[in-house]
């Protein structure tokens, strides 16, 4: 699988770092409540085909980017790269 980061260009999917589904959004840093925290940290869907995912270019620009790419297929759809502070979930 390659991936085409906007700073670097295409690259093998080696050099980045899977971070995350792209579809959640953390919790407000002063939740209290423990069980949006247990959801956030382990509660995950395990979807086949279209799906949003975070990954860091590791070994290049060390960006991180909004993937959006099908399971099955590893056909990629569209790379963002996620600025800091931009919430990424729906």
């Amino acid at each position: 699988m390659r991936i085409k980061c906007p700073i670097c260009g295409p690259r093998d999917a080696g050099e980045f770092q899977y971070d995350g589904d792209g579809n959640i959004r953390r919790p407000a840093m002063d939740e209290k409540d423990v069980s949006i925290w247990n959801a956030f940290v382990y509660d995950r869907v395990n979807p086949a085909g279209r799906h949003r995912e975070i990954w860091q270019h590791v070994h290049g620009c060390r960006s991180h980017l909004l993937v959006e790419r099908d399971t099955v297929s590893h056909e990629i759809f569209s790379v963002v790269r996620v600025q800091p502070g931009q919430g990424v979930g729906k």
